[in-house]
């Protein structure tokens, strides 16, 4: 296993910089992105009123997020299968549920405010949480092996 490591050294170099950049946008989320809601959302929040926000700004600023943590994602994607068709379905396929999770959190954040706050709150970390890569990763993995053991 060591020399299979040792072979794909460079790939295995690019996994660990994309996940420390993915980690890097989770540590300094507060300083890179305009979000009320990161404070809001971390105490006690059952009964409290939302904070005001700049609902332009912050879904620019969630843009911005997702996109750092795409691209990021993308690389791991990469640097793990080596396939350009599988960055680009999944390049896709991150387009597809962004523009699916922003209007979920967009319509919630705008008409129902306060009643909904724990749906919210999941729609929002599904959008600034690189959740997906998560789930690609294993089933590009299981795929791949599917295929090979069928030929």
């Amino acid at each position: 296993m060591l020399n299979k490591l040792l072979q794909h050294k460079l790939r295995v170099l690019l996994f660990a910089v994309f996940v420390v950049l993915l980690a890097s946008v989770r540590a300094f989320e507060n300083h890179l992105f305009y979000d009320p809601f990161i404070y809001f959302f971390k105490q006690d929040f059952y009964g409290k009123q939302l904070p005001h926000a700049n609902t332009m700004l912050l879904s620019l600023s969630m843009l911005f997020r997702y996109s750092l943590n795409t691209l990021f994602s993308l690389g791991i994607i990469y640097a793990l299968f080596k396939d350009w068709k599988l960055v680009r379905f999944s390049a896709i396929l991150y387009g597809i549920f962004f523009l699916v999770a922003m209007f979920i959190f967009l319509t919630i954040l705008v008409w129902t405010r306060n009643e909904n706050l724990m749906s919210m709150f999941y729609a929002r970390r599904f959008i600034i949480h690189p959740i997906l890569v998560l789930l690609f990763v294993p089933a590009f993995y299981f795929q791949r092996n599917a295929v090979v053991k069928q030929n």
